[in-house]
């Protein structure tokens, strides 16, 4: 523990760069609890966190990494106790405080959930922010009315992706039957389609955004891109329906109307996937360890740290699929 590996962001000559390097616990920020990283994951964020003007990182240098599991080595706080195994998602994580991409990590005990029964720390990861995010996404829309025994039409934009992909299978394991997944390249229909969408839509064939309401072909879309995609199909969902949304790869302008909210009761429920109370968290990781858990069959790559910059690549290109696990 004298000294080990972490990804460094640094800001240097006016550019951003980043690297595998050797620190210590001094290079750490501050916390209760003392963790050793098991596995972390790479979400559409971290990408983010290592290009200039990303929005993520504030200050240089840092290690980046928004969420991690792994084992309790020391803890100043009675709640956690050495040899426990425990997951980080969300706050600070990677942005203002070290992060996940690193093979320790010091985190305030207030950030800390243990790792539910049923889940292994690796499926732990396999779900990472962007499972949680799905969770807490069709959490929202059953919470509006999306009920298995109704067989509603349910959408799921980015369904590729990182958040995407989880969401259909969720989708599919709970029981929904009606699953459309948007695309926007052909080698994706396959992979939709694989993990458990009924229908695959191109983005292309969305229809006119300049159309105040289109056909009602939805009753409940899980948005993780934005931008005008969102904007689109909100004219396009069902009367009384809803969409929540949780990201913004499509980008963050919604030009939209406020006809199909007042003429269709449409809902739009926004999902925050850092902040959430602590203890409202154990709840959405206890789904998804029991009757949600789609871990062993998800898209996974599983990576080392040093592979890392590949990945990010692939990201920020848009040839990214499913979920990428660091093995720390």
């Amino acid at each position: 523990m004298d000294s080990f590996k972490a990804l460094i962001v640094k800001e240097q000559d006016e550019q951003i760069i980043y690297d595998v390097e050797t620190v210590t616990l001094d290079d750490l920020s501050a916390g209760d609890v003392l963790i050793q990283v098991a596995y972390s994951s790479i979400n559409y964020k971290d990408m983010l966190a290592v290009q200039k003007n990303g929005g993520v990182i504030r200050h240089y240098p840092m290690i980046p990494g928004i969420d991690l599991s792994g084992i309790v080595v020391q803890s100043a706080d009675a709640r956690f106790q050495a040899g426990q195994q425990v997951i980080v998602t969300g706050f600070a994580m990677g942005m203002t405080h070290t992060g996940g991409f690193a093979e320790y990590a010091r985190v305030p005990a207030e950030w800390i959930v243990p790792l539910p029964e049923n889940l292994e720390a690796r499926d732990a990861m396999i779900f990472g922010t962007a499972g949680y995010t799905a969770a807490l996404s069709i959490t929202a829309l059953e919470q509006h009315g999306m009920k298995v025994e109704d067989n509603p039409r349910i959408l799921v934009t980015g369904s590729t992706g990182g958040v995407g992909s989880l969401a259909v299978q969720m989708l599919a394991k709970i029981g929904y039957s009606n699953i459309a997944a948007l695309v926007r390249k052909e080698h994706q229909v396959a992979v939709a389609k694989s993990l458990g969408a009924t229908d695959v839509i191109f983005a292309s064939e969305l229809g006119d955004l300049k159309k105040p309401l289109q056909q009602q072909k939805y009753d409940y879309v899980l948005d993780t891109v934005g931008g005008d995609v969102a904007a689109t199909l909100i004219t396009q969902i069902a009367y009384g329906g809803s969409i929540s949304m949780c990201g913004n790869a499509g980008g963050i302008q919604l030009t939209t109307n406020v006809l199909p909210f007042i003429l269709r009761g449409v809902q739009l429920l926004g999902i925050d996937s850092v902040n959430v109370p602590i203890e409202q968290r154990a709840g959405v990781w206890t789904k998804m360890a029991n009757d949600w858990n789609i871990a062993h069959n998800a898209l996974t790559e599983e990576i080392t740290l040093e592979e890392v910059p590949q990945t990010i690549d692939a990201i920020k290109n848009g040839q990214h699929l499913g979920r990428t696990i660091i093995k720390l």
